[in-house]
């Protein structure tokens, strides 16, 4: 059965999704981590690297990574834009805390560059994933940005990205483009019944009905 092993990266997680030898990257985290997240994938055969949005936080490192493992960069096509300019699908935030981690995020996004590449393979709800070796499913999970997605891996469980987050307590992402579209993907999220939750900021947790 495939595993999932959460790589930490200071307050941001990548994740490896593992059957065997075989192996998936998802996210790329920041470039001052990229030695830690390839020292990770060593010990598999890294096939693809699967990107859940397009923020700096998730891709700083996927040209990188992408070279070092020979292996191409997916993502889903509505991001693509974010790669040259995070700013170009505009934020809120949720709640106070929302107001700061915005504050923050776009500091970063202003001031840090993410390294040019192609993404190779362009993702659709309900891609397969098996022909990289892996037995899972791409969620389109939009709202937090347009293209964000998830990889749902059944019984090892699901990688949302940002559309959840569990910096303070688990909920749906405190950051949005597309309110309507962040509470519509919170939804299914919640209909994949029971299934362990792993976030990209915070750590995992069971799957609820989040709105």
């Amino acid at each position: 059965m495939e595993q999932i092993h959460q790589i930490r990266c200071c307050n941001v997680n990548c994740f490896l999704l593992t059957k065997g030898e075989a192996g998936i990257l998802v996210d790329t985290g920041r470039s001052a981590h990229r030695g830690t997240i390839l020292a990770a994938c060593k010990p598999y055969h890294i096939s693809l690297i699967v990107l859940t949005h397009g923020h700096i936080d998730h891709a700083q490192n996927a040209a990188f990574l992408s070279q070092a493992l020979h292996c191409p960069v997916a993502m889903a096509e509505e991001d693509v834009e974010l790669l040259t300019d995070n700013l170009v699908q505009p934020l809120k935030s949720r709640g106070l805390f929302g107001k700061l981690l915005l504050s923050i995020s776009l500091r970063s996004m202003e001031r840090d560059l993410i390294e040019s590449f192609t993404p190779a393979v362009l993702l659709k709800d309900g891609a397969s994933l098996q022909d990289y070796g892996i037995d899972a499913t791409i969620l389109s999970l939009p709202g937090h940005t347009k293209g964000s997605i998830g990889v749902d891996a059944g019984e090892a469980g699901v990688i949302v990205g940002d559309a959840l987050m569990n910096f303070l307590s688990p909920t749906i992402s405190l950051l949005y483009h597309d309110k309507q579209a962040l509470l519509q993907s919170a939804q299914t999220l919640s209909a994949l019944g029971p299934r362990q939750v792993y976030f990209g900021h915070g750590k995992p947790a069971a799957n609820r009905s989040w709105v």
